[in-house]
């Protein structure tokens, strides 16, 4: 089933359940792939990864709301935000952990023939394509970093 549709049956699902923070949560991501499907080419068409990217998006700006909510000393604001972030999280891909990227990036480095900091950008830019929603861009980067400055 593709997100979309699988998005759409569980804001029905939600409803029945009476849980808000998944219904809210559900439909304000249906908005933004209606939003996607009918941009100007898109030909009412949203693909998988499309809705990864739109997904990934809206969690990483969950993430930071709630960031700048703990800072402000608003926790109950902050709670609400990550509340809807795990929703989100349910529909994108596990993440690597530490050790997996690392692995991964290890093997990037070898395949590209990296030697160290001046070839950051032939690492990163195989590596975000191929670990694209595996792991944030700002965790490959710091990881790319500390490998080739290890040399």
């Amino acid at each position: 089933m593709a997100l979309f549709e699988k998005v759409s049956s569980d804001i029905i699902a939600a409803m029945k359940a009476k849980d808000a923070v998944r219904r809210d949560t559900l439909r304000n991501v249906k908005k933004y792939f209606l939003e996607a499907k009918t941009a100007p080419g898109a030909n009412d068409e949203l693909t998988d990864d499309a809705a990864l990217k739109i997904l990934q998006k809206l969690a990483k700006q969950g993430r930071e709301s709630a960031e700048i909510y703990k800072g402000q000393g608003r926790a109950d604001l902050a709670e609400e935000e990550m509340a809807q972030v795990r929703v989100i999280e349910e529909y994108l891909p596990k993440q690597l952990s530490e050790e997996e990227l690392e692995a991964k990036l290890k093997e990037i480095i070898a395949e590209v023939g990296a030697s160290g900091p001046q070839d950051m950008g032939k690492v990163m830019g195989v590596s975000t394509k191929k670990l694209a929603g595996l792991a944030e861009g700002r965790a490959i980067s710091a990881c790319v970093k500390k490998l080739l400055t290890q040399g």
